[in-house]
């Protein structure tokens, strides 16, 4: 059985650094990832990003593009499913007004403990989500890809990857 998710995600790169969360749950938990997330009921897009980047990262997104939309489909034990279908519509980001939190603030649903800007050549598959993974392609080709894909296996960190 599969479980879907589907969420906006801000992509914001600025002197060859990627703007990320630090991942507490989920199958990216212990993870960089893009800040982002779902929308709430009756939320456009576009306000579903700026609210997640604001809430995850405490600035405000001024200006922004999409740039498509993804799938991964990989393994993952969730209540009774054995499978996530991550649904990923992506935004570059082009300017944000206001600090980074490097702690968040804490409220239910809060999946972030901090923003913080990492240098691209410092994200890899043992450290990144797998949106970060997208984004990272993106920063070395220049052109985003929407193709998607599906993984025989994801590796759910059991401790932090940041810092190391």
């Amino acid at each position: 059985m599969e479980h879907t998710a589907f969420g906006v995600y801000g992509i914001m790169i600025k002197d060859q650094k990627l703007l990320v969360i630090k991942k507490n749950g989920g199958p990216y938990q212990y993870r960089y990832d893009l800040p982002g997330g779902s929308l709430e009921m009756g939320e456009l897009l576009e306000e579903a990003l700026c609210r997640e980047v604001l809430e995850e990262t405490g600035a405000k997104v001024a200006q922004w593009h999409q740039l498509g939309v993804v799938n991964f489909l990989y393994p993952w034990t969730y209540q009774e499913t054995t499978e996530n279908n991550h649904i990923c519509v992506f935004y570059k980001i082009d300017q944000l007004i206001g600090d980074i939190y490097e702690t968040t603030i804490d409220f239910e649903g809060q999946d972030s403990i901090g923003a913080l800007y990492v240098p691209l050549a410092d994200l890899n598959e043992k450290n990144a989500s797998l949106p970060v993974l997208k984004a990272l392609a993106y920063s070395k080709k220049g052109i985003f890809s929407a193709e998607s894909c599906r993984l025989k296996d994801w590796e759910v960190l059991s401790e932090s990857s940041f810092d190391k």
